[in-house]
């Protein structure tokens, strides 16, 4: 793995924080029993994943290995 650069590029860490804020978010309104807060910081996880592939497709992601054979 040492040899690899998984998840080390713009469009990575970029869903990665956006989900992770999402998460907290949806925790917090959990705790405090509030249904639509929960499911709103859902959407945010789920827009973050939305982002990611978004800023991949845009070419800010890892490149496709090719494979030759």
């Amino acid at each position: 793995m040492a040899g690899t650069n998984h998840g080390h590029t713009l469009a990575a860490w970029t869903g990665v924080i956006i989900a992770f804020i999402g998460f907290c978010v949806s925790g917090a309104f959990m705790v405090l029993a509030e249904p639509m807060g929960f499911w709103a910081g859902l959407v945010v996880v789920l827009l973050g994943g939305a982002v990611g592939l978004v800023m991949r497709a845009m070419g800010l992601g890892q490149p496709r290995k090719t494979v030759t054979g």
